[in-house]
Order: structure tokens, then sequence, then C-alpha cells
């Protein structure tokens, strides 16, 4: 398994993994008490929902703005691990996971960026090359 096949399904894996940990925390293992269910999913699940399109084709543009935009579940993983003792657990996942995103994002927008690159630069025929 190549570098681009790997970061890919590291990226998809952790994305799915995120996604689906921090529908569970909002409605299942730990409702918020004091906003609507509905408002907190739309805060939170919402802005990961633009880049899905993207992440499913394998587009590099897409994991690389998807890498910022991680970093904002990094920060709220890491607040709610330190503030709030009974979801340190769900919130140490949260921060193992946009980790992980961030990770595997940046890995195959980088190689898969170059490979493209490459394949743009090659000439289609051997004697078209210019000096």
């Amino acid at each position: 398994m190549n570098i681009i096949t790997f970061s890919r399904w590291l990226t998809l894996i952790a994305y799915f993994a995120l996604l689906i940990l921090l529908m569970l925390w909002q409605t299942v293992l730990a409702p918020p008490q004091l906003l609507p269910i509905s408002l907190v999913l739309i805060l939170l699940v919402g802005p990961l929902l633009f880049p899905l399109r993207g992440l499913l084709h394998g587009r590099p543009y897409t994991h690389a703005w998807t890498s910022f935009l991680v970093l904002i579940y990094f920060i709220h993983g890491t607040v709610e691990a330190w503030s709030n003792p009974d979801v340190r657990l769900y919130a140490s996942l949260e921060i193992l996971f946009s980790v992980l995103l961030y990770t595997g994002t940046l890995l195959y927008a980088r190689y898969r960026g170059r490979q493209l690159r490459r394949q743009t630069d090659e000439p289609d025929t051997p004697g078209q090359r210019e000096s």
C-alpha cells in the first residue's frame, strides 16, 4: 500500500469516526442540558459535512482545507477534556480522531498533489519535450 492510498483511508476512517462520535456524544452519550440538541448538532456536526463530497471524491484541495477545519475539533476536544471530567473519554476520542484526520488530510494533499502535478508536467509523447 502506498502513502496516497494509506492517507486516503486514514482520512476517511478518521472523518467518519469523528462524525459518528460527535453525533453519538451530543445525542445519546452526554446530551447538552442548556441548549437544544438540534442547535448543538448544527454547530458541531454541520461544518464537518461541508468537505464530505470532496473527501469521498479524493480531491487534494478539499483535503488541504479540511486540515484547517479539523483544528476546530481538536480545540473543542482539548477544551472539553480539560474542563469537563464527565466527558473526558469522549473528548479524548475527539482529539485522537481529529489528529488522525489532520494527519491523513495533510499527507494526502501533499502526495496526491505532487502526483497530479507530475502527471501534468510530463509530455504526452516522448518527442515533445522542449529543452
